[in-house]
């Protein structure tokens, strides 16, 4: 099996830490390999708290995953997202030298450098860079301004931000657990990817992924991102409410949480009684589900309130920045009984469970469709979609390299000197706007490896 066919997703979460290894069949569906879960031990919302710890966790998920698969893994995609993680609207502009040229990819390379360069709270660094709509020389609402003309081109940008220190360690713990970086995503985007549809990104949409340390968002409307956010509760807080609550031991909580948690009170009879066993010689415990619901009622209602305030923010209210598709939600979290009820009760808007199924060829197990996973789903599904980009552009190059030898036979000229009218109009070709997009991450992506292969 060809390695540049497969992808592997490392999902470093607070509470399990996920390896997914999967390639795309031939109808286009992603088909799962294998799949290794470990508890995390060493990250505590979102960030590495310990080092060792995590690269055992890491260790341990990639081993479960490659003794199911039968697939050696080298290198992996890693999700960044925690509670240092946040973004900002900006916009930027810069003045052509000469506006009877058409417009090309270096121009908006050249505008996204830009935004790069803005100063940032200390230890921050800019992750993402997305551009929104663009305007030339005034018109706005132009998606792709690639061969338009125009002097002045300006642009709103979306931009993700996070601690450096953070990332590093993300990428020393992996370095240190003998495995490549192929790549840095934001993990809300790549939920998105797993569980959203394209009408639903058009129409506007807001995800709401509840891990176990932290709450992602991620707005999109139009076809394009608008807005992230990370809140630092999520699964976690839950259970650390129902062990004080009833004084119990964590393991308990979080067993009592998913087997008879609910986030409605109204569901459950008064009557109703779940005995914990005591500990060593102790007399067990009686918890009624009706108090048991309302501790979770409480802190759910917390966590979507924060996320609400989020999509307030965004401008949610406003009609042409209206939300037509609702939310929906993803994660660990998501499996919470009436949870979804609870979501639209408070919110207003129209809800589903987002499982990451759609993508996924038809005899995936039950298990790795779980919202749990899929962020890991995501990170595969971007990690291939990029393997096959890059084998598109190589293909390309392949095939303009013979036309251009073929061409370079028929008129008996030597290939390998290609003429200056060539190189001129080769430097002329526009780019896609994925093309550039993916460059200005790479840039980034690249000096970030060098700085990780040049620490001690």
């Amino acid at each position: 099996m060809e390695n540049n066919q497969i992808a592997v997703g490392l999902d470093i979460g607070t509470t399990k830490i996920v390896a997914m290894i999967g390639r795309n069949n031939e109808y286009g569906k992603m088909e799962i390999l294998g799949v290794g879960k470990s508890k995390s031990l060493g990250v505590h919302r979102g960030v590495v708290n310990n080092i060792t710890q995590t690269i055992q966790s890491i260790q341990q998920a990639v081993q479960e995953a490659e003794d199911n698969s039968g697939v050696k893994i080298e290198d992996v995609v890693v999700g960044i997202a925690g509670q240092h993680i946040r973004s900002l609207q900006h916009s930027d502009y810069i003045t052509r030298p000469n506006s009877d040229e058409v417009i090309s990819a270096k121009d908006i390379d050249k505008l996204c450098n830009q935004v790069h360069k803005l100063v940032m709270l200390p230890g921050e660094e800019i992750i993402h860079v997305l551009p929104q709509e663009f305007k030339v020389d005034g018109q706005a609402e132009i998606n792709e301004p690639i061969g338009m003309y125009g002097g002045r081109l300006e642009a709103n940008f979306h931009v993700v931000v996070g601690q450096i220190s953070s990332i590093r360690n993300i990428g020393r713990c992996v370095k240190s657990a003998g495995l490549e970086l192929s790549g840095v995503t934001l993990e809300p985007l790549a939920s998105a990817q797993a569980v959203l549809s394209q009408e639903e990104k058009e129409a506007g949409v807001a995800l709401i992924d509840i891990g176990g340390g932290t709450t992602d968002l991620a707005i999109f409307k139009d076809g394009i991102i608008r807005h992230t956010a990370v809140i630092p509760f999520g699964g976690n807080v839950i259970t650390e409410d129902i062990k004080e609550g009833c004084s119990i031991i964590e393991k308990q909580a979080e067993m009592l949480k998913i087997k008879f948690g609910s986030a409605w009170p109204g569901e459950n009879k008064d009557n109703e009684i779940v005995s914990i066993p005591g500990l060593r010689g102790r007399e067990p415990k009686e918890i009624t589900l009706k108090n048991l619901s309302k501790i979770i009622h409480y802190r759910v209602v917390e966590i979507i309130e924060q996320v609400y305030l989020e999509i307030k923010n965004y401008g949610h209210e406003e009609q042409k920045k209206k939300l037509i598709a609702g939310i929906v939600i993803t994660g660990g979290g998501a499996q919470l009984k009436h949870l979804k009820q609870l979501v639209e009760y408070i919110t207003g808007m129209d809800t589903r469970v987002g499982f990451p199924n759609e993508h996924l060829a038809g005899d995936t197990s039950e298990e790795a469709t779980s919202p749990m996973f899929a962020t890991a789903v995501g990170l595969v599904m971007n990690s291939l979609e990029k393997k096959k980009n890059k084998e598109n552009d190589s293909d390309q190059d392949k095939e303009v390299e013979e036309k251009v030898t073929e061409g370079a036979k028929e008129m008996n000229v030597d290939a390998a000197t290609p003429s200056e009218n060539t190189i001129e109009e080769e430097e002329q070709k526009p780019s896609s706007k994925k093309e550039i997009r993916k460059n200005i991450f790479e840039k980034w992506f690249e000096n970030f490896k060098d700085f990780l292969d040049n620490a001690e």
